[in-house]
């Protein structure tokens, strides 16, 4: 019933009948069907106000929007409310039975570290014999049931749709990735979360926010939101940790590496074996390597305590655990001895922590070779960034198409050249074809050398003038292993 799907909005006026039954909630007009309910968004580029004529000929009954057109067809339902995507948040959840609230779900927000996280904790509660629901870049996944993922965090229709088929299916627990985007057009607008995590906030996704401080905002504005009964956790070491939770009610606890935490981490050991830490004075060996997965166990480690998981347990399960698919992945040539590592590191900062880590985990001269490229369509502004910490932190770099989508890759190229100093020039060089970047790469690799490839980690694609074509960096990667070892 409408009415009841109207309950928890700030509605400003209706006109017609509220006591109709609605078959489904929609916010693309031409999926409207008889006996649905449109709501009306403003979007990046188009505004669904301009097609609720094209709704009513499609045989909405509802109409649910920020404002009204200048005629009104007899017989429909309009709602006017202060803010379309918060309503379509709210009333979805309400639609498919407020999932949230019968399960524990857990969300994680920052620039690096969500897909980690996020995974990390499903594969950690799904090994104690729960079962979990997984929202993330890489995969949805219901239990062993694993669904694409087209979006970081899909539409709040979609997503209260997918919530409500996990609670169907006897999950209790979810462990989801809230990007910037998801919070800014409140797409989870309408949960209820039993978790909120902050892993750290650093240069990304301006092409959106327009600012850093924005981008901040965005963030911030999630855990200003959160309820008392919601448990907060955030990242003590990151400059911008403590802010985050400045305004939240949620009951907070900060995790650390460097300074006095609820939960307090520290490195023993750090090589290509895995990392060796002191977590809460237990000393643990994990396979996932590099500082930036020190920080991410730690908050996987906070949110499973403070959901009342027994402490060495957790750690026990943890020490077993690999990542997620894309993220510090390595292998290693069979002749040569050559590692090669894939990371989805697409931010100055992601990249700067993956080189960072490969340098330390360095046993003598071995060198860095890494290949690297831009997304198009994206933050322009980090694309000579990119290039100058590549160069800082490796003996030879290629420049290379990342996903280029409507941009042409090598203006995209040309942007992050800026970045390269004339010192850097030396050991910088530019290939267009990825392909033929990566097996560039190998070919300069000697033994025992290190060759990273950046960019695209999980990805099975690279986009091009709008059309996907198959590409895996790992696959190619192996496959020039191959030719190398012959």
């Amino acid at each position: 019933m409408l009415k009841e799907l109207l309950n928890k909005i700030p509605i400003l006026s209706v006109h017609g009948e509220t006591e109709i039954e609605i078959k489904d909630l929609i916010t693309d007009s031409r999926k409207v069907s008889p006996g649905s309910c449109f709501i009306a968004i403003r979007g990046l580029v188009n505004d669904g106000h301009d097609f609720i004529h094209i709704a009513i000929q499609n045989g909405a009954t509802a109409i649910v929007a920020e404002y009204l057109p200048s005629t009104l067809v007899e017989n429909i339902t309009y709602v006017l409310v202060e803010n379309s995507a918060i309503a379509a948040g709210k009333m979805s959840h309400l639609f498919y039975g407020e999932p949230s609230l019968k399960m524990k779900v857990i969300g994680v927000t920052g620039t690096n570290g969500k897909t980690t996280i996020a995974t990390l904790l499903w594969k950690l509660f799904s090994a104690k014999g729960y079962q979990c629901g997984l929202v993330s870049t890489v995969q949805n996944r219901i239990g062993n049931e694993i669904l694409e993922a087209t979006h970081t965090t899909p539409d709040a229709i979609s997503l209260n749709y997918l919530l409500g088929h996990m609670q169907q299916s006897g999950c209790t627990h979810v462990f989801m990735e809230c990007s910037s985007h998801a919070i800014h057009q409140y797409r989870i607008s309408g949960i209820e979360f039993s978790v909120a995590i902050f892993s750290n906030i650093s240069h990304d996704h301006l092409d959106y926010h327009k600012t850093f401080e924005e981008y901040i905002r965005v963030k911030k504005s999630w855990f200003d939101s959160l309820s008392s009964k919601t448990i907060a956790i955030s990242n003590a070491d990151d400059k911008r940790g403590v802010v985050m939770l400045q305004n939240t009610s949620a009951k907070k606890f900060f995790y650390s590496l460097k300074t006095l935490a609820d939960f307090k981490g520290k490195i023993l050991g750090n090589d290509l074996t895995g990392l060796h830490l002191q977590i809460d004075e237990i000393d643990v060996h994990f396979r996932l390597i590099g500082e930036f997965n020190a920080y991410n166990l730690l908050a996987v480690y906070a949110a499973a305590v403070s959901l009342g998981e027994n402490k060495t347990e957790i750690l026990k399960i943890l020490s077993q655990l690999t990542g997620a698919e894309g993220r510090f992945e390595y292998l290693r040539s069979s002749r040569k001895n050559v590692v090669g590592i894939v990371d989805y590191a697409h931010t100055p900062d992601a990249l700067l922590n993956v080189l960072a880590t490969i340098k330390k985990l360095r046993l003598g001269e071995e060198k860095i070779i890494t290949v690297v490229g831009c997304g198009g369509n994206r933050d322009t502004e980090k694309r000579p960034v990119m290039a100058e910490v590549a160069c800082q932190y490796s003996d030879k770099v290629i420049l290379t198409s990342d996903n280029p989508r409507n941009e042409d890759p090598n203006e995209i190229l040309k942007q992050m050249e800026q970045g390269v100093n004339v010192v850097a020039r030396k050991k910088c060089i530019t290939i267009t074809d990825r392909r033929e970047a990566i097996k560039t790469a190998v070919s300069f690799s000697d033994k025992d050398d290190i060759v990273l490839v950046a960019g695209k980690g999980h990805e099975k694609y690279q986009e091009i003038s709008g059309v996907k074509y198959d590409f895996d960096d790992r696959k190619v990667l192996e496959e020039m292993f191959d030719l190398m070892d012959k």
